[in-house]
């Protein structure tokens, strides 16, 4: 029996799906100059991500399923944690030439320490069923954590100079491809992400008087 769609439709896939939605969405507001609302949607892909894994784990899954897995996360992490961040700060400094190259580079060593983390990780899993302990290189979804952070500080006026973002942009990409080992985050590690994420959603509510609708 012929599958009617392409791809995979269950429930080990869906925040990945929800998190380049997410992503997605956030570049149109960023088009829109509506800062605030990208970094929302960022934030959101973020946590949809440090999630997705937990969830897929739950089901036994073929090689077809697993391989699936292992692109379309990538795929989705390229959207939400390269190209987004990218024309955030290609955007928020006013279309600067030197903002865009910036960002450019930014998006190429997302897109390559994403190639890399799936040769390793089909690699891996093809040698053990153990689940990942650690990555090599700063994960691509950090910036989800440190780019509101930025973005809260320069609203807020405490520091006015954009060009804080194109200098976060260059550190972040020279950590994606750096061949240092970082331990995975646990449940206990994930919970703290997840209670950073609420604070700083919390500071923007009270600080802006920003309306969730």
């Amino acid at each position: 029996m012929k599958k009617k769609l392409l791809g995979y439709y269950d429930y080990t896939v869906v925040l990945t799906y929800c998190g380049m939605l997410f992503a997605f969405y956030g570049i149109l507001r960023v088009i829109c100059q509506d800062y605030w609302e990208a970094v929302i949607c960022l934030m959101l892909a973020g946590i949809c991500d440090m999630f997705d894994g937990a969830v897929a784990s739950t089901k036994t899954r073929d090689d077809k399923e697993k391989r699936f897995g292992i692109q379309i996360d990538s795929l989705s992490d390229l959207i939400s944690f390269g190209m987004l961040p990218g024309i955030f700060v290609y955007m928020i400094t006013e279309k600067s030439v030197v903002a865009g190259i910036i960002s450019s580079l930014f998006v190429l060593c997302a897109l390559i320490r994403l190639a890399y983390f799936n040769v390793l990780e089909e690699e891996r899993q093809k040698e053990t069923a153990e689940k990942r302990k650690s990555y090599l290189g700063v994960p691509v979804t950090t910036i989800a954590v440190l780019l509101p952070v930025f973005y809260m500080v320069y609203d807020y006026r405490i520091y006015r100079g954009v060009a804080a973002f194109p200098i976060l942009l260059i550190l972040m990409g020279t950590g994606f491809l750096l061949p240092v080992e970082i331990k995975k985050p646990g449940w206990a590690g994930k919970f703290c992400l997840v209670i950073l994420g609420i604070a700083e959603m919390l500071g923007m509510i009270f600080f802006r008087g920003w309306a969730l609708v």
